[in-house]
């Protein structure tokens, strides 16, 4: 029988847990856990340089991966700049466990030195949350959180532990927990067969179908049985932001992601479609613009693993709930059954898609000339070719971040790395550094913009100490760009407050922290210095690439408009 102190147990429960690396950042309450941490080789800790940053990291870590990211807070303020990056993952299903150092038990509610209520805080942001009441309970609490964070829909766990509760005085009997049960928590395994059929029917009638995929097909790791179910069924298909990569872009059926700023002929199919297929979707308000005015002549499959996403925004005509990719597999076996039945073809609709997809070539936008000032899409355009589409690409948020899901194609899941549904500044930097971390011999590039890149700059300092060389290519249009160009087209360009008018000099900047950086202000300076960029495996590289602070993106849907309603230029609309 093994007698291990609280502390000690949450090391080495990381440990048999198959943890390699905690961010964090320590205090007071949690410096009996930092102790242990030190006393051990199995699990290496991060020290981030804010604790927003530490959940960041986790993030990118968890979204590249599929395993809980975890992170490690003291109380108070510790645990409460911890909220953003809890929040983020929240929204968009990562899988998370955040360990939050507390007052001593008997010192709770109390308003004691550093004392913040973070299961109260962080409630309505997590899928589930505990407080440890004994040092003896943590093991099975620890595992309990692990399990909650990655079955069924994945979300941010918090586990509280009040500072008595990891005592070295105070030692209890150890065992890995290899399994647990909860009562009131049993994520569904299988779609219901009825249902399955129901949707196998329509799709085998459906004249103008389209395969929608989100990012539960990632997360569920469910790629490669979605792309086999759209080859079986020649279906043209699309994704939301958060489930890009889910079927490879480059490929003919490949329409792009739709929504706001998704591809025109995304928009158009599913608008003119007959039936939707969604999987692992969840209908966001930036996926479908107005929901009265949503695809008014498809009948819906909404194939989602939480009950409470399916019905939630759109309606739906044969809901299945159940993983994705157990949900594919027996959609496969049942049309495996129907390949002798005479087939319909769907060659019209192709033929209007192709129709679609020929009157937008050349139309994107207008490359710069030489001597021009750069348009963010060539930069995007030029980093896809010299990393050859295989890059992690990670992104803060703004025009940046569309431009890079436009014209970055992504052929492979979990290669796509950004905050969708809280749409985070300053998530980028520490989430590459996540990715890179843990994926050390693969190309991690960060788009970002001046706005959101100051939001976590000084998780450069961590990026020197641990020595984590991610690319840092900066569309630096000297303005909140999305903000700008919103209020060019609401508020007749009254840019109240979205230029930013005392800019560091970004090369010194990064060169104080230890760092490369580069700048390009023409065209013709683009490729030879992404050349020199790329070609440095070992250091941070920050490019500084200024870029038409005028340029839009677009296609944009027309606020409150149906699919097909868009702005495709400044001066062109459907």
């Amino acid at each position: 029988m093994e007698l291990l102190s609280g502390a000690d147990m949450i090391a080495r429960f990381l440990a048999d847990e198959g943890v390699e690396y905690i961010y964090g950042y320590p205090g007071g309450a949690a410096l009996h856990i930092y102790d242990a941490l030190f006393r051990q080789d199995a699990v290496k800790h991060v020290l981030v340089r804010h604790e927003q940053g530490a959940t960041h990291m986790a993030d990118g870590y968890a979204r590249a991966s599929g395993k809980p990211g975890v992170v490690l807070v003291t109380s108070g303020p510790g645990a409460t700049n911890a909220v953003t990056g809890i929040a983020t993952a929240y929204m968009d299903s990562v899988p998370m466990v955040v360990l939050c150092g507390q007052v001593m038990s008997h010192l709770i509610g109390e308003d004691a030195f550093q004392e913040t209520d973070i299961v109260g805080v962080t409630r309505p942001i997590v899928k589930h949350s505990f407080t440890v009441r004994h040092p003896s309970e943590i093991p099975e609490v620890l595992k309990k959180a692990f399990y909650i964070a990655s079955t069924g829909r994945p979300g941010p766990v918090v586990v509280d532990i009040p500072k008595d509760m990891t005592s070295p005085t105070e030692r209890f009997e150890y065992v890995y927990p290899k399994k647990v049960k909860l009562r009131s928590y049993s994520p569904v395994m299988r779609g219901h067969t009825g249902q399955i059929r129901k949707a196998v029917e329509l799709m085998r009638k459906a004249r103008r179908p389209i395969l929608f995929g989100g990012g539960g097909l990632v997360l569920g790791k469910a790629a490669e049985k979605f792309t086999q179910l759209a080859q079986a069924l020649d279906f043209p298909v699309t994704t939301s932001l958060m489930g890009i990569g889910a079927y490879p872009q480059t490929d003919r059926q490949s329409l792009g992601w739709l929504g706001m700023h998704g591809s025109y002929e995304a928009n158009m199919a599913m608008h003119s479609s007959d039936l939707v297929v969604c999987i692992g979707a969840r209908f966001d308000d930036r996926a479908t613009n107005n929901t009265s005015k949503f695809c008014p002549t498809a009948k819906i499959v909404h194939v989602d693993i939480d009950p409470s996403s399916i019905g939630k925004t759109v309606r739906v005509d044969v809901p299945i709930v159940g993983p994705a990719e157990s949900v594919i597999d027996e959609m496969l076996h049942l049309l495996e059954q129907h390949k002798a039945d005479p087939d319909h073809s769907l060659n019209d609709w192709w033929k209007q898609i192709d129709d679609w997809r020929g009157s937008r070539v050349g139309k994107l936008y207008e490359p710069a000339e030489v001597e021009a000032t750069l348009k963010p899409q060539q930069v995007v355009e030029a980093v896809w070719e010299i990393t050859k589409g295989q890059a992690y690409v990670v992104t803060d948020v703004g025009q940046h971040q569309m431009f890079a899901a436009q014209y970055y194609k992504f052929d492979r899941p979990n290669r796509w790395i950004t905050s969708g549904g809280l749409g985070t500044m300053g998530f980028g930097l520490p989430a590459a550094m996540g990715v890179k971390l843990n994926y050390p011999e693969d190309e991690v590039v960060l788009f970002t913009g001046e706005g959101s890149f100051q939001m976590m700059l000084q998780e450069l300092s961590t990026c020197q100490q641990y020595d984590i060389p991610v690319k840092i290519v900066n569309l630096n249009n000297q303005s909140l760009g999305m903000v700008r160009q919103w209020q060019d087209l609401n508020y007749k360009s009254r840019h109240a407050q979205s230029y930013m008018k005392s800019l560091p000099d970004f090369k010194k900047l990064l060169e104080a922290y230890g760092h490369v950086a580069m700048e390009v202000k023409k065209p013709e300076d683009l490729q030879p210095t992404l050349d020199k960029a790329f070609a440095i495996k070992d250091r941070v590289v920050f490019l500084d690439i200024y870029v038409d602070p005028f340029e839009h993106v677009y296609p944009m849907q027309v606020p409150q408009g149906a699919m097909r309603d868009m702005l495709l230029s400044k001066t062109e609309r459907t």
